[in-house]
């Protein structure tokens, strides 16, 4: 922990603890008056640097009504009653609220940097028979780009020759790689995984899917709402209602009861800087940042990474939860989920033929089809792969066809049709015979549907899925997992615009949440009032733009994070209602004079300890 701190954090640490050291012994050894006064003088002075001269500055600025002025007034005030032990003891309790105020903003900071390497470095132009790299910011509209295998497209395009296929899943949240050839268009952002491809250019850089998407999270950041802090909306008002109230009852009461007795002034002025120093909003200001901090530690043990005390405020006011489909809901792995041989042939039979027709291909449906099959045996010659189709090969002898139905129709074979909504159904035959169907599906997540019921009864009033994949597929996976609403085929642009117009929908204290994985889901994860990442798959994009990540990609965690924010949430204004309501009662006896200032410091002190004892359970939050 300590390796973790600021230098900013590590100097004032050092000074608490030094502060602390200096404040026992003036408390514990048995020493002159003049002794203790010095001790708790220098103890003072240590942490109350920081505060005076922010209260003094903001006083020079106009702004003087602050919690570093009543701290200031108030500690200051208790040095000129006397009461050194309490003023000090005062000032340590504050900075040590605002430490730990200071280390989980600290830790709820965020960055987006790492979507820059969405960003393609460089463009190939090929001049005099040589290719040279530029900046993709420099290529013309009209120009032709050349994409070698394992390069990200740097440009909108159309492909002029050139056959591959192309990883999307960074824009569409697609899995399986898309078949493109000449005359097709391609979009920035997407790596060539196989062929060579030139490509003519049909936009500039700056208007480019990448470019889009980089301008969306950045206008995105603006405008998502920021709640003020509690302390700060507090003291606004509750710091200038109790100076004047001080200030009141050190002179008033003297005017009416007895303005030349010089006694009577010493007791009210007494009376007001006790009243002081019970009004001091240590208890708050420790223990509300502290309780976040504590909800924020216990979902950290329960592997959710929660990056500030305002997204956990925000996720008890959840109502509208919005989710990404592959990666979130399903495993973003493709898996042969059913095997339908045709009669006269078996299970195996079907699935070893397709497997070694598939065996010199490394497309993520014939990975799938040879991890099913296992151990393969087996003769194939006469390869041969026909774009967006499928293969046929010899294998055993046998002439073996694997692929789309188009494949088998321009062989004239016939086959039932049974496309299956929730994958990719691969056909089979064997000598001009129809042999079987092979479904290669995403699989759903086991938790997905108990999840999505738990969260509904959690309080999440509607479940939206928003996908970049075929909307066939989309529909059937929230029918299975009984969401209220689906919209698929959609760009990360569209996806933006789908959670404004939900946005629109909710109520004013209601939130809207998006669940995602991919560097397309980033633009949404930071336009949303919460954006929730799946952590251990999800791209670095998406978890830097998030504002909470669930590191283990289970989503029954968003559950459990639901839970822990709203069990912090009711220890938080417990703290405020018993904090304000002993420091009310206490402030009144001391106006009327049955309080001195030993009942002020456990207003105080005392108070903000029982706070603090109270905030430390939410490190247990989520049990």
């Amino acid at each position: 922990m300590f390796a973790e701190l600021t230098t900013k954090q590590k100097k004032m640490l050092q000074r608490i603890l030094a502060a602390a050291l200096l404040y026992l012994l003036a408390v514990l050894l048995p020493l002159p008056q003049i002794g203790k006064f010095i001790l708790f003088l220098v103890s003072y002075l240590i942490v109350a640097e920081t505060v005076l001269r922010k209260a003094f500055r903001n006083i020079r600025n106009g702004q003087v009504f602050d919690e570093n002025f009543l701290m200031a007034v108030a500690s200051l005030g208790a040095f000129a009653l006397g009461e050194f032990s309490e003023a000090a003891a005062v000032m340590l309790f504050y900075q040590v609220g605002e430490w730990f105020q200071d280390y989980a903003v600290n830790r709820s900071r965020k960055s987006v940097s790492s979507l820059m390497d969405l960003r393609p470095d460089y463009a190939n132009i090929e001049v005099n028979g040589q290719l040279e790299e530029v900046d993709p910011e420099e290529v013309e509209k009209g120009s032709v780009i050349v994409v070698k295998p394992g390069e990200r497209v740097p440009l909108d395009g159309i492909v002029l020759s050139g056959t591959s296929r192309l990883d999307t899943s960074a824009l569409t949240g697609e899995s399986v790689p898309r078949q493109v050839q000449e005359g097709e268009e391609v979009i920035s952002g997407c790596i060539n995984e196989s062929g060579l491809l030139k490509i003519k250019v049909t936009k500039e850089f700056e208007d480019s899917t990448v470019a889009r998407i980089l301008d969306l999270v950045e206008n995105s950041a603006e405008k998502k709402s920021r709640s003020e802090a509690f302390i700060t909306r507090f003291a606004k008002y509750y710091t200038p209602i109790v100076v004047y109230c001080a200030l009141a009852l050190a002179v008033l009461p003297p005017l009416f009861t007895g303005m030349a007795d010089i006694t009577v002034w010493k007791q009210w002025i007494y009376r007001a800087l006790t009243f002081l120093v019970i009004s001091c909003p240590c208890a708050l200001v420790l223990s509300v940042p502290l309780s976040f901090f504590g909800g924020i530690g216990g979902a950290s043990k329960r592997g959710i990474l929660i990056k500030g005390g305002n997204y956990l405020e925000a996720l008890c006011q959840v109502k509208i939860l919005a989710m990404d489909k592959t990666g979130t809901l399903t495993k973003g792995v493709f898996r042969v989920s059913e095997v339908a041989p045709s009669e006269g042939y078996t299970k195996e039979e079907v699935l070893h033929a397709a497997a070694l027709a598939e065996s010199y291909s490394d497309h993520p449906i014939a990975v799938s089809l040879k991890e099913a099959a296992g151990e393969l045996a087996g003769t194939v010659t006469e390869v041969k792969e026909t774009a967006g189709h499928g293969v046929s090969a010899n294998v055993d002898g046998k002439n073996v066809l694997v692929g789309n139905r188009k494949l088998l129709a321009e062989a004239g074979i016939a086959f039932p049709e049974e496309e299956n909504d929730l994958g990719t159904t691969v056909y089979v035959a064997v000598d001009g015979e129809y042999a079987g169907r092979i479904l290669i599906a995403d699989q759903i997540k086991e938790e997905a549907a108990e999840t999505i019921a738990a969260l509904k009864k959690s309080g999440i009033q509607k479940t939206v899925l928003l996908s970049g994949d075929a909307r066939k597929t989309a529909e059937a996976v929230g029918r299975k997992l009984a969401i209220d609403e689906v919209k698929a085929e959609l760009l990360p642009e569209e996806k933006v615009s789908a959670v404004e117009v939900l946005l629109k929908q909710k109520k004013e204290n209601e939130k809207l949440a998006y669940v995602g994985d991919g560097i397309n889901d980033a633009p949404v994860l930071m336009r949303s009032d919460v954006g929730i990442a799946m952590g251990a798959l999800g791209s670095d994009a998406a978890i830097e733009a998030a504002d909470i990540v669930l590191m283990d990609d289970r989503l029954s965690k968003l559950v459990t994070a639901i839970r822990i924010a709203r069990k912090t949430n009711r220890i938080v204004y417990q703290n405020i209602y018993f904090a304000i309501g002993v420091k009310v009662l206490v402030l009144l006896l001391s106006a009327l004079g049955y309080t001195n200032m030993w009942a002020a410091v456990f207003a105080d002190v005392g108070v903000a300890f029982l706070c603090v004892l109270n905030a430390m359970r939410c490190l247990n939050a989520g049990k």
